[in-house]
């Protein structure tokens, strides 16, 4: 129970920062993903700025702010694989678990270990062909599964659906998810 109450922490500290980041924008009600909001190529872009290109993220680029990691995560040096949840993801754990955005944002140590619970930094970026069932170590230490069915699933037993692979960034690759990931 304690565990949850922290992840949901995490997730709220997530939502607020990418709102703030965002102008305050609020998520959108569409499932579907839009096309970045610049003529930049996808490409040319480090993982943040995919995710900034995109009002459907703005809950993410948030989160990452508020955790202190976007320049982080703009390394250009990095290799990394991010599962970037959509703003219904972050909408859907704040009310899975009753925390506030308030909340969640006083537990920066917690925001920072859910956020690099969606990202894996490795020798080279993980592509939707090189995923294989099993476990995988992810920043923060934690083990995320990829089931048979090509389905991830969290320390919590929680299923996770890919929704779309393989956003090519200049510093690695970006997979859309509908649901945050919660370490235990």
């Amino acid at each position: 129970m304690k565990l949850t109450k922290i992840a949901t922490i995490g997730t709220l500290a997530l939502s607020i920062a990418g709102l703030s980041a965002c102008n305050n924008m609020m998520p959108t009600k569409s499932a579907t993903m839009k096309a970045p909001m610049h003529g930049q190529s996808m490409a040319k872009m480090n993982v943040v700025q995919i995710a900034q290109s995109n009002p459907d993220f703005s809950l993410l680029v948030e989160a990452v702010v508020a955790a202190d990691l976007a320049g982080a995560l703009s390394n250009p040096n990095a290799h990394y694989t991010v599962f970037a949840p959509t703003n219904a993801a972050f909408v859907q754990v704040l009310q899975e678990t009753g925390m506030s955005k308030a909340q969640l944002f006083a537990n920066k140590p917690l925001l920072t270990k859910i956020l690099g619970y969606h990202v894996i930094n490795g020798a080279a970026p993980v592509y939707a062909k090189d995923v294989k069932p099993g476990n995988i170590t992810m920043l923060s230490k934690d083990t995320l599964m990829v089931t048979d069915q090509g389905k991830l699933m969290d320390e919590n037993g929680r299923t996770i659906d890919i929704i779309k692979t393989d956003i090519v960034a200049n510093n690695g690759v970006v997979h859309v998810i509908d649901r945050v990931l919660l370490p235990k």
